[in-house]
């Protein structure tokens, strides 16, 4: 056998060497060459690696108590009136108050201390109200004994959490390198599905930078094949080497059951913000006070520019970085800090984990032209000041029973009509809103396609203001006149902020 490999080996390396010496230069081989293939191959076991890292995975348990909504008994009033107790308060003694039950949560987490600190998600130990934290967590190690744990800190945007038990000489684990990850390699889960207690899975990193939401600075996973169901959250993703490179946080899967798509969140993500939780700090997160679209097809093509380069700013925050800088609704950033834009690079992303304070250059394309403007880096609002600054949601339902009925232009589908005051109050928009209102939607059309409905507010069409239909319709002519496909819409609903959305130019347009 060693003598057959051997003669294998000298065979490969001397067809590589001929290829070298008598091939044209730059030629390309196949991917999946010998020549280009490493050896390697599934490990013989995991037991070694498992063996080593259970004692450091923990199970995590919760309890809290919610109210529970009651009904009203009719009978309640009729015999109280003749001295009856109370159904609702023990032994009839009054002074009950709301009734509650307890509830729970089970998943996972991993000591990364000798002292007994532990890392898991936020929506292990958030309230089911979603304020503030439930009322108790219990930590069960491999040897079954249980501690009760402190919230030392928890942080919303990433949903991670720091916990802390009281122990000396606990089994812990390190952080590993996640930018060194790569599609393929090998990597073990621990944790807590279903509560059955500690489980290890095995399986390949299938992405990087894989976005689930579409937005935010931590919309950036590791997917993996490894097994993850529902209690792995918070528990650890290892590779080969025995280093955490990821927490196992989510699954996406039809059934809420494991069908092979695992997401965890990267450890050059994670330690940043639980080390600033270690230190009983906010965590420091770059913040430029933007609202922000993808380049998608839609748009890209109604502004001529090639998709998926680039974000398009929806909305800009008063007296916040970029507007200071004087960056504008409807400026496409393509580049921030000498990084380009585009879905693995987020300009969310990329301005969070620069250094609060910075200042970057900020490439952008404004009216077709390309200029560079300077940014000095914010800090990050928590959640709920950004949640205030929003002041809506963006799919706000709209009532169509409360939307003015009267005739109006057609243009792209849509029947438009000038704005008034009386159909502002009715559709809840803000004082000083300006731009023509849809008042029906053709179903057949690409703008209900793309979900503009009746009560929309369009405040724009390639970023030139409109008040009348008959502008809309003279900004749609003329970019059919220009040769593009589709035009461009900034529109509002209701409260919720201004979008962009891309509408195809119908051939009667």
């Amino acid at each position: 056998m060693r003598y057959a490999y051997g003669v294998a080996t000298a065979l490969l390396l001397g067809g590589t060497a001929f290829s070298l010496t008598t091939g044209s230069a730059g030629a390309q081989v196949a991917q999946n060459s010998p020549a280009a293939m490493a050896p390697g191959g599934a490990p013989m076991s995991f037991a070694d690696l498992a063996a080593k890292l259970q004692p450091a995975v923990v199970n995590i348990s919760t309890k809290q108590r919610v109210p529970v909504r009651t009904q009203s008994d009719p009978l309640e009033e009729f015999f109280k009136r003749f001295g009856f107790p109370d159904s609702q308060t023990p032994n009839g003694q009054g002074g009950g108050g709301p009734r509650t039950r307890e509830t729970g949560s089970l998943g996972s987490g991993f000591i990364i201390s000798p002292d007994g600190y532990i890392v898991t998600n936020n929506h292990l130990i958030q309230s089911a109200t979603g304020n503030g934290t439930v009322d108790q967590v219990t930590v069960t190690l491999t040897n079954r004994k249980e501690y009760p744990a402190r919230i030392i800190g928890r942080d919303t945007a990433s949903d991670l959490a720091l916990l802390k038990i009281e122990g000396q000489n606990l089994p812990f684990v390190n952080w590993g390198d996640s930018t060194k990850a790569r599609v393929g390699d090998w990597v073990l889960a621990i944790g807590n599905p279903y509560g059955l207690g500690g489980t290890v899975t095995a399986g390949i990193i299938s992405a990087l930078h894989r976005g689930i939401t579409g937005a935010g600075a931590y919309d950036r996973y590791i997917q993996t094949d490894a097994s993850i169901n529902m209690g792995n959250s918070g528990g650890p993703m290892f590779d080969l080497n025995g280093n955490v490179i990821g927490i196992n946080s989510a699954l996406i899967s039809p059934t809420g059951a494991s069908v092979g798509i695992g997401l965890a969140i990267p450890a050059e993500l994670a330690q940043p913000v639980i080390d600033s939780l270690r230190r009983g700090q906010r965590p420091s997160r770059g913040y430029l006070g933007v609202g922000l679209q993808p380049l998608d097809e839609n748009i890209a093509g109604s502004l001529g520019l090639p998709k998926d380069r680039g974000e398009i700013v929806r909305s800009v925050q008063p007296n916040e970085p970029a507007a200071r800088a004087g960056i504008q609704q409807g400026d496409v950033i393509l580049r921030v800090g000498g990084r380009d834009v585009n879905p693995d690079q987020t300009v969310s992303y990329i301005v969070a984990n620069t250094p609060v304070g910075s200042k970057v250059p900020v490439e952008l394309i404004r009216g077709g032209k390309r200029q560079t403007v300077t940014v000095t880096v914010g800090q990050r609002p928590t959640e709920e000041e950004l949640a205030k600054q929003l002041g809506g949601n963006d799919n706000q339902p709209l009532n169509p029973e409360n939307t003015p009925a009267t005739p109006g232009s057609a243009v792209l589908g849509l029947q438009l009509q000038p704005l008034n005051a009386d159909i502002a109050r009715a559709l809840s928009l803000p004082a000083g809103a300006r731009g023509v209102v849809v008042t029906s939607v053709d179903p057949n059309s690409d703008a209900s396609e793309k979900g503009l409905q009746r009560g929309d507010l369009i405040m724009s069409v390639n970023q030139q203001p409109v008040t009348t239909p008959a502008q809309v319709a003279a900004a749609v002519a003329a970019a059919k006149a220009g040769g593009r496909t589709s035009v461009l819409l900034l529109v509002r609903r209701g409260t919720g902020p201004e979008a962009f959305v891309g509408v195809d130019i119908a051939p009667q347009q």
